[in-house]
């Protein structure tokens, strides 16, 4: 018996169903979905199911949102009742539980929800080459099978490599469809950097080491010897929910100061600061050179640490054959460009008083070891690079780096108070990867949608490239949403020939698309292998049957492979219980003693003839019983372990024997390499000291035209980017509030509630506003990822989707700029309902 056969016996009114959404019965109640509500209808046979025996499963909490946390689900007869969280051993400040937040919490309300998508279906008015394009947002949707669908959708693929060629057909978010269209002659991919903002590039030429920063810093051990930890821009209490705020909180209790600069007075603020420094956000390098002054000019700086692992500092210790006028410290005195980088030059731009930036600088340059630790916000902004280098030379000035809790890191997502070699991790699935031969054909984030409509990319340096984008191919993610420029990216899927998305829900992509393809979730898979923190691995397994006639992502390309008449076993060449099982026998586990790594899972021959999968015994730490069981294996740990972590310890021990990999084997203040990196994208110039670079569309830029807001896209605690967004019970707990400082409000007339319209150069939308003094003045923020809802008369987004208001900029390494953004507020005359009253997307 089917979930969909289940659920005929199960009658229930609408209202009833309301009436027990927020009790326990509501996981039953969502469980089961009918055609009109998409809901189970409990009846006579529901009282019977509660006496039945259950089974806990763990169940796979995929999305990005840097916890990745247990989560387990209760069921009974194919039906999910309740959900909870890590309870496998007790929780302790060394031997933490991996506890889910509220939106893993709410994990059943996502995958059961009303409005997943059930059949496979295509636009009204769509018509091979578009049909009536204009629609595309708008139209109504017929229900198609499988079959016709799939034709459709390999015919487009095939008339469109036909006509334009490989390149006209364009992947934002690939799925498993990038195997086929690789098989098929290549395709166009897209590429830009989003979440570390601009450190990805610029921390291996300052430091040496070929990573974005993340693993590198303290472990949460580590950071207990921190005297002071300065986060810049962080706020793990809600971007990187698990355990981050609760290990740094353990920090504060072993005696450590906490100075909070953020713009806003964050949650992580309120639970951890000792001081909250409030700086204007894209002018992060104005305070640290206001600062570094005040460092020098008083000899607070640690010149032996200069001397000895740094290059670029002063006249003395350039590179060779640099000019040595080109050194920091006469950068930043002023000797000759004539600005001296003072405390008050410096709170011209970042709006902290010269007196906070003396004793902040003070207190920075006295205190070891001391951990900066910054989330990518500061450096999410248009021609950001300055950012990082001058953070990472801030550290160097004093001296603070390679000493157990000092270090200055982007640590976030699943590495805040996780940095150092992973400790546990899977083995690879046995799933042959397969080279796109259009590999160099790809569009940026920030320039992709200009593209589309306009033919025309950045390649380098030089004239631009020509690209004629015919058909856009959605696979997991939400591009339209997600990248800046979302109205620009309307116009472009309103202006090519094709269209697909494949969601289990009816995001923004699948919205403006011409044929949506339903997939099954994680909880209806196979299984499989997900990582957490570097502590944990979880093992996820099917939590229940496929959902009305969703299919799973590799099936879809196997048989879009099929109609284009390539070899689908290449395309799915491994089953999914061998791909599952080759990722629990290569698990590896750190050894006790970090020498090296060892099998994690003992795996019998008669585990291997009941999974009926191709494997060799072997013997390793915990047996696969009790990893399936559990669904976890977290390495014990504690003070004083050999698995405890401190980046550059070796290099700053032996700098003679243990080189850093930049082109002068030490700390770079001075990267000409970095200069001319930058300068090879295209886009903008990067100086070769960590000089202050207005961003585009930042403070100055504001001022100068009449934007006298800046806006910053926060993550929110309602959704991970913008899955979740769609789950009423999160709305309605979260609302997608606009904050606006106190003072603000009072000049513009505006007080908590108040409808606000938000402008940009580039769109506007509407949402209530929260007035605060948790903000600072001429700053304002919106949560980053709302479902875009665009009146079509108006042009006005009403969700208050961020991306409406940033501008496609593409400038540095290409990453992505989300806070430089210049806004104007006004109240707005026109009533907007609460979205969680909003109807759902429940199509068909």
């Amino acid at each position: 018996m089917t979930l969909i056969d289940r659920a005929q016996n199960y009658p229930i009114s609408r209202r009833d169903f309301l009436r027990l959404s927020g009790t326990a019965i509501a996981g039953a109640v969502t469980a089961m979905m009918l055609p009109g509500y998409g809901l189970m209808r409990p009846g006579p046979a529901y009282a019977n199911s509660l006496t039945m025996e259950g089974r806990w499963v763990t169940a796979a909490c995929w999305h990005n949102c840097g916890g990745r946390c247990l989560n387990k689900a209760y069921v009974v007869d194919g039906v999910v009742l309740r959900q909870k969280t890590d309870d496998t051993h007790p929780d302790s400040p060394d031997f933490p539980q991996q506890r889910g937040c509220l939106r893993g919490r709410s994990q059943r309300e996502q995958v059961l929800g009303a409005d997943r998508l059930k059949y496979p279906m295509k636009r009204k008015n769509w018509q091979p080459g578009g049909g009536r394009k204009e629609l595309r947002g708008q139209d109504e949707w017929v229900r198609i099978s499988w079959d016709e669908a799939l034709d459709i959708v390999a015919g487009e693929i095939k008339r469109i490599k036909e006509t334009h060629g490989n390149s006209a057909v364009f992947i934002p978010s690939g799925s498993e469809l990038p195997r086929v269209l690789s098989l098929y002659g290549g395709y166009t991919e897209r590429w830009g950097l989003v979440s570390w903002g601009s450190w990805p590039d610029v921390y291996p030429f300052i430091t040496g080491v070929k990573s974005n920063g993340a693993t590198d810093g303290n472990d949460r051990f580590r950071l207990r010897k921190s005297r002071l930890i300065i986060l810049w821009g962080a706020n793990p209490a809600v971007s990187s929910n698990g355990n981050p705020a609760y290990n740094y909180l353990q920090a504060k209790k072993a005696g450590t100061r906490f100075i909070i600069v953020d713009p806003l007075y964050t949650d992580t603020a309120r639970v951890l600061a000792d001081q909250w420094i409030p700086c204007r956000p894209g002018t992060d390098t104005a305070l640290i050179l206001g600062m570094a002054y005040h460092i020098i000019t008083n000899n607070l700086h640690d010149q032996e640490f200069l001397n000895k692992y740094c290059i670029g500092f002063d006249s003395g210790h350039m590179p060779p054959g640099v000019d040595p006028q080109e050194n920091f410290k006469d950068y930043l005195l002023g000797t000759y460009d004539g600005i001296p980088k003072t405390p008050e030059w410096a709170a011209q731009t970042c709006g902290v008083e010269p007196a906070v930036i003396r004793a902040f600088a003070v207190e920075y340059a006295g205190t070891k070891p001391t951990a900066i630790i910054t989330g990518g916000g500061p450096a999410r902004i248009n021609n950001g690079e300055h950012v990082p280098h001058a953070m990472l030379t801030l550290g160097f000035l004093t001296g603070n780096f390679g000493i157990p809790g000092a270090g200055v890191s982007p640590n976030m997502h699943n590495r805040a108070t996780y940095p150092g070699p992973v400790l546990v991790k899977p083995g690879p699935k046995g799933i042959p990867a397969i080279a796109n031969p259009l590999a160099k054909t790809r569009l940026n984030n920030g320039e992709m949608w200009d593209a589309v409509l306009t033919g025309k990319y950045t390649a380098g340096e030089g004239p631009k490239k020509d690209i004629n984008v015919q058909m856009i191919y959605h696979g997991f993610g939400s591009d339209l949403n997600q990248r800046a420029g979302s109205l620009r990216g309307v116009e472009a899927h309103r202006k090519v020939e094709f269209v697909v998305t494949q969601n289990y829900v009816f995001n923004t992509n699948a919205k403006y698309s011409d044929v949506v393809l339903p997939v099954i979730t994680q909880w209806e898979a196979e299984g499989g292998v997900i990582t957490g923190n570097r502590e944990i691995l979880i093992n996820y397994t099917q939590v229940i049957e496929p959902l009305y006639e969703a299919k799973s992502d590799l099936w879809i390309a196997t048989e879009i492979g099929k109609r284009l008449g390539l070899d689908t076993a290449k395309i799915d060449p491994v089953p999914a219980s061998q791909a599952v099982f080759n990722q629990i026998a290569g698990a590896q586990v750190m050894k006790p003693d970090g020498s090296g790594y060892e099998k994690l899972v003992t795996i019998t021959a008669q585990d291997i003839a009941g999974l009926a999968v191709q494997g060799t015994p072997q013997t390793g730490r915990i047996t696969y019983q009790e990893f399936r069981e559990k669904g976890i294996y977290q390495v014990p740990r504690s003070t004083g372990d050999k698995l405890e972590f401190t980046s550059f310890e070796e290099f700053v021990a032996d700098p003679v024997n243990n080189k850093l990999k930049t082109v002068t084997g030490k700390f770079q203040i001075y990267s000409q390499e970095l200069s001319a990196h930058i300068k090879s994208f295209g886009w903008s110039t990067k100086a070769a000291l960590p000089k202050y670079e207005p961003a585009l569309e930042g403070y100055e830029d504001g001022i100068r035209d009449g934007y006298p807001f800046q806006l910053v896209t926060i993550h929110y605690q309602r959704r991970a980017h913008s899955t979740f967004d769609n789950v009423p019970w999160l709305r309605e707990a979260f609302p997608q509030e606009f904050w606006l400082n106190a003072a603000d409000a009072r000049k513009l007339g505006i007080a908590t509630g108040h409808i606000v319209k938000i402008t940009s150069r580039h769109g506007a939308v509407i949402r209530p506003a929260y007035v605060t003094e948790r903000i600072m003045p001429g700053v304002v923020a919106l949560g980053q990822g709302a479902w875009l809802e665009v009146d079509e008369k108006t042009g006005i987004d009403k969700a208050g989707t961020t991306n409406v208001l940033n501008g496609p900029i593409p400038t540095g390494q290409g990453h992505s700029g989300y806070n430089s953004c210049n806004v104007q507020v006004e109240k707005y005359d026109q009533p907007l309902a609460p979205d969680y009253k909003w109807p759902q997307r429940v199509i068909l």
